[in-house]
């Protein structure tokens, strides 16, 4: 196929299942008050969507609200949460929940990444308000698109990088924003996983599947595979070990580098990248293709970004190991995972989300560091404490789909995509959502099987 048919194949997939904004301008009349808002006073009527792992958390953090359906493909996995909450209706399947549970105003979805895309634009479609786990989405070309629905809808958005509206992120972005560290043309961000502590099980495949025994009892198999290619049930899969796997997961970059690349994101305006390259290493050869990497380096090249200068930002997972600091203190360690962004003229050290511990370094030199003023609205009531304020207020939440979290995940997964061609540069077009490299763009998205579209 010519290199334009497959530019016209990819902007049909951006199409295909597309809700228009006429589509969105009608928005059910339980989500909105007569000012066309959720009115402050009332409770909203919460539904969870995958609430047996991290699901369980965030449905906890809206107890406040009414929490009205609860669905799980596993209902064992999903047991403490039903539970936990007697009132609320159980369902196995979401597109059964959303059809018949007209009462629904906001769906928190923590499923696995490979149905995130699906999941959400169903619920946007119907008005919901989303709040969805990161990464937003699966692929690059789902991120894209799920951004495009958000910005056409009149629904409110949050995607799970709790860190986003923390106040250290503020105080990095104030940081830099202001020319308080000067230009940076260098970032280096790392994670210990997938190959070190109590995550390898999560992130990492040791083998590929060798144990097939019965679906459980308590399992929907079918639908926990949802629109990825069919194949046999596996614990290699389910639970917990999912992320380890290309078809479901999005390995240690995709997971973590929404918490970690955050920080520089948001504060430097890195949106698209000129330049990717990868590096990679696999715990087995018979993997490759299989599963994510055992560790991973990636190299993203930005451009001038207004007054921006050009910068470099590496990525480092597993055994490769991300450079010293030469200016950090002897015996100081580096966090597990975090980033440091080197300006002309002061360097921020920070933890994993949010900029966690974010500090001037040496030292002595934050001791002597005059803070910027505070120029960023602050979060009062977390993450998805801000979501909640958005659904009823309407002013859009610190990590919205449209104007923050669908970007920040399709940079984030290019990076994810380009592991699939390793050691070959990938210049980005980002108008034309294509690589220069024809064996990447088929990385760009995974198809779904029959039966699955995303729209």
């Amino acid at each position: 196929m010519s290199k334009t048919r497959k530019h016209v194949s990819r902007r049909s997939f951006l199409k295909t299942g597309a809700v228009s904004a006429a589509a969105f301008s009608i928005v059910p009349g339980h989500v909105v008050g007569a000012d066309g808002q959720t009115p402050p006073s009332e409770k909203l009527n919460i539904a969870g969507i995958g609430v047996g792992g991290m699901g369980r958390g965030n449905i906890g953090a809206c107890r406040k609200e009414n929490i009205v359906a609860l669905c799980d493909v596993d209902s064992a996995y999903a047991g403490r949460t039903f539970d936990a909450y007697p009132q609320a209706k159980r369902y196995t399947d979401y597109r059964v929940m959303l059809e018949k549970q007209k009462d629904i105003a906001g769906v928190v979805i923590a499923t696995p990444d490979h149905t995130h895309a699906v999941i959400t634009l169903a619920a946007m479609q119907l008005g919901k308000h989303v709040f969805c786990q990161k990464p937003l989405t699966h692929t690059v070309l789902e991120a894209h698109k799920i951004a495009e629905a958000a910005r056409a809808s009149k629904v409110q958005t949050q995607m799970g990088n709790q860190g986003h509206s923390s106040e250290s992120i503020r105080m990095v972005r104030e940081w830099i924003q202001s020319g308080s560290i000067g230009d940076v043309k260098q970032v280096h961000a790392w994670t210990d996983r997938p190959d070190k502590g109590p995550w390898y099980a999560n992130f990492a495949a040791r083998d590929l599947p060798q144990d097939f025994p019965p679906v459980p009892d308590t399992l929907d198999w079918d639908l926990w595979l949802g629109p990825a290619q069919d194949r046999k049930y596996s614990p290699a899969y389910h639970p917990f070990k999912w992320r380890a796997w290309l078809d479901f997961g999005t390995g240690a970059l995709g997971d973590m580098g929404c918490h970690i690349l955050d920080p520089a994101c948001w504060g430097l305006d890195l949106v698209n990248p000129s330049s990717i390259i990868a590096e990679v290493k696999h715990h087995k050869p018979e993997l490759k293709g299989k599963a994510y990497p055992i560790a991973a380096t990636v190299t993203y090249e930005f451009p001038q970004r207004g007054k921006l200068c050009p910068l470099t930002l590496k990525w480092h997972d597993g055994v490769y190991q991300v450079p010293r600091p030469p200016m950090l203190e002897e015996g100081r360690n580096l966090p597990a995972s975090g980033a440091v962004i080197y300006g002309e003229k002061e360097t921020i050290l920070h933890g994993s989300h949010g900029a966690g511990g974010a500090r001037i370094i040496p030292e002595d030199r934050m001791k002597n560091f005059q803070q910027p003023e505070k120029t960023i609205p602050r979060v009062k009531d977390g993450h998805m404490g801000d979501w909640l304020r958005a659904c009823k207020d309407g002013n859009p939440a610190s990590s919205n789909f449209a104007e923050y979290a669908g970007q920040l995940t399709e940079m984030v997964l290019l990076g994810v995509a380009a592991q699939r061609v390793p050691a070959v540069k990938l210049n980005w077009n980002a108008e034309r959502l294509e690589f220069d490299n024809e064996e990447a763009n088929k990385h760009l998205h995974t198809p779904y099987r029959k039966g699955w579209s995303l729209g």
